[in-house]
């Protein structure tokens, strides 16, 4: 297996944090935009695609900054994270992706991303 490069990308979301918030860590708003279905049981996410699971750890959560996942199957250094950025001038707030994969899938998970955060704007409404 080849060693997984961390990534990051930022997209432009015209919501609230705390609107935004409910929607990287609540079961129901990841369902609505994620994943197919999303359980939450003991810091353990089931995510849940095609009929198949994925599970993810909860590592941290800062309410209406930041959630970070460990998968359980992979390796150690490796998570996903969703981060809040909000400017203080213009109140402007964007969502910030870091996630890790493998040199050859860098670009496909890029896409799979910009996929999902376009889906997630469209359920916002914004």
């Amino acid at each position: 297996m080849s060693e997984k490069k961390k990534f990051t990308l930022e997209y432009e979301v015209n919501s609230s944090p705390k609107i935004l918030f409910g929607f990287l860590n609540e079961p129901n708003g990841l369902s609505q935009w994620f994943a197919d279905e999303v359980w939450y049981k003991d810091q353990i996410y089931t995510f849940i695609w095609d009929g198949e699971e994925h599970k993810a750890k909860l590592l941290t959560a800062k309410d209406n900054k930041l959630v970070r996942f460990k998968w359980i199957d992979d390796e150690p250094q490796c998570y996903f994270e969703m981060e809040i950025l909000q400017d203080e001038l213009t109140n402007d707030v964007a969502l910030s992706i870091t996630d890790f994969a493998p040199q050859d899938a860098l670009e496909e998970r890029r896409l799979i991303w910009d996929n999902q955060i376009q889906y997630l704007i469209r359920v916002l409404g914004v």
